[in-house]
């Protein structure tokens, strides 16, 4: 699953498990016996945990399969292990770097394959910042949403294809020399043509409903650390930036965040910050997206 897989009704449809599980009225269940394998090659905090509670919370049994403890560390095809994994389980989330060894999954699967974040992508997190911004807007169409800082990383491109979908307008707000990742953007423009980008704060913030921001050292970045921080400085989210935007607007964050870095700590703590609700919905939306696959397939 992909952040271009499920159509705009699909999504809803998801949401609206989410909705059901979030109001505790009903308990909705995996079927009995059921196993998710959680494939990860890259360090998680959130995804981890919040996919292995999600499983066990519907019921089901999550499996973490570390890729370094696996015979892939020894020369295993990949493809070998992703088609005795879907032997084993009957779902498999999957977080590794390359998204060609994402896909090498998928295709190599008889079960459903979720992406758990890529270089390239991290469809579940834009669900789930999708969701947040219906709770706490009421709609997603029509509104804006500034995407501030790195614009060519993979949680942009995932929100900015899902916002899109579901007729969001956005607006990439980052320095000149930083550009959407091609494809992604394509995508986007495919589902809405009202994408703005600008080197300005000022510019992009000034009618923004929604303003996301994530690490400006994304995943395989490290190496360049020092001069993408330099590079990014002057996209900080701080109380100066804030005066740019209406004070409707909503802060969000996936999350880890770097106080100081691309967000400062008054502003993720603040009154307009909505990034502890968006990553409570991380649990919420990873088990509707679990529900609705198996119901898909059955």
């Amino acid at each position: 699953m992909g952040s271009d897989d499920l159509s705009k009704d699909e999504i809803y449809k998801v949401f609206g498990l989410a909705e059901r599980l979030d109001s505790n009225k009903e308990r909705l269940a995996l079927s009995e016996n059921s196993t998710v394998g959680l494939y990860f090659t890259e360090p998680s905090t959130r995804t981890r945990v919040s996919f292995e509670a999600a499983v066990a919370q519907l019921g089901g049994t999550p499996i973490y399969i570390d890729s370094k403890s696996t015979q892939v560390s020894r020369g295993e095809a990949l493809s070998d292990t992703a088609r005795m994994l879907s032997m084993y389980c009957d779902m498999i989330a999957v977080r590794t770097v390359e998204h060609s060894d994402l896909l090498e999954i998928a295709h190599s699967s008889r079960v459903p394959v979720i992406n758990a974040l890529t270089k390239l992508e991290h469809p579940t997190q834009a669900l789930a910042d999708v969701y947040t911004i219906i709770k706490e807007k009421g709609r997603i169409d029509g509104l804006r949403i500034a995407f501030v800082g790195d614009i060519s990383q993979n949680t942009c491109n995932s929100l900015m294809i899902t916002a899109t979908k579901l007729g969001a307008n956005v607006s990439l707000v980052g320095p000149a020399t930083f550009k959407p990742e091609p494809e992604s953007y394509a995508k986007a423009l495919s589902y809405n043509s009202r994408i703005s980008i600008t080197d300005s704060l000022e510019e992009g913030l000034h009618d923004a409903d929604i303003i996301y921001t994530d690490t400006f050292v994304s995943m395989g970045d490290d190496a360049e650390r020092e001069v993408r921080l330099r590079n990014l400085h002057n996209y900080q989210l701080n109380a100066g930036a804030l005066r740019f935007a209406p004070s409707s607007a909503r802060v969000m964050h996936p999350l880890p965040a770097h106080r100081g870095e691309e967000i400062t700590g008054d502003v993720i703590d603040g009154d307009q910050s909505i990034v502890w609700k968006q990553a409570a919905n991380k649990l919420i939306i990873e088990k509707a997206l679990i529900l609705f696959l198996e119901q898909s397939t059955e």
